[in-house]
């Protein structure tokens, strides 16, 4: 079971890893992580402050953006090609063809998060006083290195990302030692990120599982903004909303997954509340991605082993 799952997840990272949309993506939040340090620039006291939250949040939206867009168009790229059929003509089950498809998306996605978080922590590490140059050198450097790797080798390009987005994130962590407090900034949300878009592609995976691919994006879409105000929801005034309202906003954030736990306060990032740690934190967080991922994928699979093709 394992190793059918893990084919069909490594298929569709390969697949993933090719579309333009991703690179657009990808480009766009390089671009933003430079325009953070174009705007630190005129602050006076602030500027690793302003690269780190820019960069944190230029991870969150865009991981956001290319779970939601996977997670719409993977399955029914594979429908509309056919080319699913001959998949589970094999002894591959429904279920494990959609959580290989689940993992292959939260793989690219991992990818995608630690790339730009290494880069943003570089960025981070420059303004705190480390080399312009070897920064450069380990980012457009490695980048090289494994361009020349992948055209020697190119059944195995489509990988080389993995290793230069863990390359990159390892190098960014070391040099940007001399700025702790926004190290553990971009670090803590790049995992909270991680974990909130394995949610975001989770439900995704579930209404790809019966619906079109723009009805899957608008859905998820719509939940991850109900996710992300369901603190707003469930303290919603009466007086201002009616009793009715009230209710009904206070059922949503106790139906739906709470988002807002994967974009705390940067005070608790720096570890300036200190009656609630970081990583317990975070791994609270892990904690409660994985519990949804699981019902969301479980659910998906129901509705999809009773879907009919014909």
């Amino acid at each position: 079971m394992l190793a059918r799952v893990l084919v069909v997840a490594l298929n569709t990272y390969r697949e993933a890893v090719r579309a333009r949309i991703l690179h657009g993506l990808f480009a766009l939040a390089l671009t933003t992580t430079a325009y953070s340090l174009v705007v630190g620039a005129y602050t006076a006291k602030n500027q690793l402050r302003v690269v780190s939250d820019l960069g944190a949040a230029a991870i969150s939206i865009y991981a956001i953006i290319v779970a939601v867009v996977l997670g719409a168009t993977s399955l029914y790229r594979e429908l509309e090609l056919k080319t699913l059929f001959p998949i589970l003509a094999r002894p591959v089950a429904r279920g494990e063809y959609l959580m290989g498809k689940y993992l292959g998306t939260l793989l690219l996605l991992a990818v995608f998060v630690g790339a730009n978080a290494g880069v943003a922590l570089l960025a981070v590490a420059v303004i705190a006083g480390r080399s312009l140059a070897l920064a450069m050198a380990l980012g457009f450097g490695s980048a090289a290195a494994l361009g020349v790797v992948g055209y020697l080798a190119r059944r195995s390009v489509t990988y080389l990302p993995m290793a230069w987005a863990g390359f990159m994130g390892v190098a960014g962590c070391v040099l940007a030692s001399a700025a702790p407090d926004d190290r553990r900034v971009l670090v803590g949300l790049g995992v909270l990120t991680l974990c909130e878009v394995a949610i975001v592609a989770g439900i995704a995976t579930l209404f790809s599982s019966f619906s079109s691919p723009f009805l899957t994006a608008v859905f998820t879409f719509a939940l991850f903004v109900v996710g992300r105000s369901a603190d707003t929801l469930a303290s919603l005034p009466v007086r201002v909303f009616g009793p009715t309202v009230q209710a009904m906003g206070a059922a949503l954030a106790k139906v739906l997954p709470n988002l807002m736990l994967y974009v705390p306060p940067r005070s608790l990032l720096t570890g300036e509340v200190s009656d609630v740690p970081l990583w317990p934190y975070v791994g609270s967080a892990a904690l409660h991605a994985l519990g949804w991922s699981l019902l969301l994928l479980a659910v998906a699979t129901l509705i999809f082993r009773r879907r009919d093709f014909i």
